[in-house]
Order: C-alpha cells, then sequence, then structure tokens
C-alpha cells in the first residue's frame, strides 16, 4: 500500500531569520510586552543560602531530633532484618516443596539436640 504524502505548494514555505545571541541587545516579543536586557548596575546577591532563612519561633530542639533519627535508624534496621529473614524463609520453604515434587521423602530437616 502507497501512501501518500500530502503536496504543499511553494508559497506556503517560509524561511526564518534567526538572529544570533551574541547581538548587544536582545529582546523578544512576547505576547504584548517585551523582554528587557538584565541591567548591569544591579548587585549580585550573594550564592548562599542566607536569604532564605525565616526567623523561628522557638529555637531547634536538637536532643529530640537525635532521637527521632536513632528511631529512624532502628526501624530501618528493624525492616532490613525482617525482609532478610522473610527472604530466607522463603528460600527454604521452596527448597523444601521443589524437593517434596520431586517425589523424595527426606526433604525436612530433621534436627536432633546434641548431648
Amino acid at each position: 500500500m502507497k501512501t501518500e504524502r500530502p503536496t504543499i505548494p511553494d508559497s506556503e514555505h517560509r524561511v526564518l531569520q534567526f538572529r544570533p545571541r551574541t547581538s548587544p541587545q536582545p529582546r523578544a516579543l512576547r505576547g504584548i510586552g517585551t523582554v528587557q536586557p538584565m541591567r548591569a548596575e544591579v548587585q549580585a546577591e550573594p550564592l548562599d543560602l542566607s536569604r532564605y532563612e525565616q526567623p523561628r519561633e522557638q529555637p531547634d530542639d536538637f536532643r529530640h531530633r537525635m532521637l527521632a533519627n536513632i528511631a529512624a535508624l532502628a526501624f530501618t534496621i528493624a525492616l532490613t532484618a525482617i525482609g532478610i529473614w522473610l527472604a530466607v524463609s522463603i528460600a527454604d520453604l521452596r527448597r523444601t516443596q521443589d524437593c517434596v515434587l520431586m517425589g523424595r521423602r527426606d526433604c525436612v530437616k530433621i534436627t536432633t539436640p546434641h548431648l
């Protein structure tokens, strides 16, 4: 099956001229207004985060923050330990199930107390 492309007459084509970015006075039109270039006389603000700081009503409670961090660490360690235990248990269950499905009879480990 042939795909036919629509033919566009030559009168509808336009060539756009772009100005280089290094022009002395770049002004781009947007809607009604124009974009003005930055003025050189504006002093640059320091590049630190002090301009975003806001005064607080109460000082930080570092002891509470440390306790919260310790609790979060303990919770993360507990979740990791539970995940590892669960993965090992599922692997043992799968190994036992595969053994039983193969028809073997000595699949379950029998532990005897050592005297």
